[in-house]
């Protein structure tokens, strides 16, 4: 494919110039996409962009030869569309809100053929315009948000800019929490390993995160905990909870091995991060929607054998 210009049209106004990319050439690897950036290969009105620059109506934008892949057939098995399907909070003509189980990445790449977002759009064939609004970890469930429309998704992503977007979230930490304390304020620093593996820690270099920590109820040598988010960096509430001793049950990245086999014993098998809650400015009905996601069953065991445990 020789170059391409694109012209930026009012639905994909605001859009950031990586996300917009993906769009266009979802068969492309991210990688590649964030490579042609950085090397000044795309252009917007002729002048080099940043992957976090938001394009305006009207811009034109000049992408360089792309050898596309061709598009292989993602088959998603019957049974995750049928568990997706299934989890469906909340839905309409314009958006979707789904309690996402653990272990599903949100998107396919990286040695993984299918994710929610592929599973979703082989359930709704006919939502064109069908994106992710945020992400969540893989081993995270709860509360993920769909667009159906650009413009849905434009307006979605202006509120999380805004801050208007309340998430909350629901985690077992490993020993007890500080009393007292609920503001966690410490700069996050992304690192991408040569394995693709992302590693986050605190550093003065890193960006402003913000984390607010509530303990709902404590146990022999855990605590279960709400945070609510005014950032949402990468891996956020796993390391603002690691930098005050309290790891995440069930976090194989940061936690602690030993106490994540004693947690597995219990139940917990995986991360134990929920995103419980969800609230959002409707983009065209303007209502005020807050969509509760349940936990699933192995986190409600876990937490009936923690309080049992505690009263024996």
């Amino acid at each position: 494919m020789g170059v391409r210009f694109i012209e930026v049209t009012a639905e994909d106004a605001g859009q950031r110039i990586d996300n917009f990319l993906m769009r266009h050439y979802r068969n492309v690897p991210k990688t590649l996409i964030y490579r042609i950036i950085r090397k000044g290969e795309v252009r917007v009105n002729k002048g080099r962009v940043k992957q976090n620059t938001r394009l305006n109506e009207g811009d034109t934008v000049r992408v360089p030869p792309i050898r596309v892949p061709e598009k292989a057939e993602v088959v998603v098995p019957t049974n995750q569309m049928q568990r997706i399907e299934d989890s469906i909070l909340y839905e309409d003509k314009d958006l979707l809100v789904i309690n996402k189980p653990s272990g599903i990445a949100v998107h396919g790449g990286s040695g993984i053929q299918w994710g929610l977002i592929e599973i979703v759009r082989a359930l709704r064939p006919l939502a064109k315009r069908l994106e992710l609004v945020h992400r969540i970890d893989r081993d995270t469930s709860g509360c993920i948000l769909l667009a159906k429309k650009a413009s849905v998704l434009k307006a979605l992503h202006e509120q999380i800019r805004e801050n208007k977007m309340t998430k909350e979230y629901l985690a077992l930490v490993a020993h007890h929490w500080p009393k007292g304390l609920e503001k966690i304020d410490l700069p996050l620093l992304k690192n991408t390993l040569k394995s693709g593996e992302r590693v986050v820690k605190v550093s003065d270099e890193g960006k402003p995160s913000v984390s607010y920590f509530r303990v709902v109820e404590c146990y022999q040598d855990s605590d279960l905990v709400t945070v609510r988010l005014k950032t949402g960096r990468t891996h956020q509430i796993r390391v603002h909870a690691l930098s005050q001793g309290c790891p995440l049950v069930g976090d194989d990245r940061y936690g602690e091995k030993e106490t994540n086999k004693l947690f597995r014993a219990k139940g917990m098998k995986r991360l134990a991060l929920h995103a419980q809650y969800l609230g959002f400015e409707h983009p065209v009905t303007k209502e005020w929607l807050k969509i509760e996601a349940p936990l699933h069953d192995d986190f409600k065991q876990t937490i009936a054998n923690l309080k049992r445990e505690k009263n024996e």
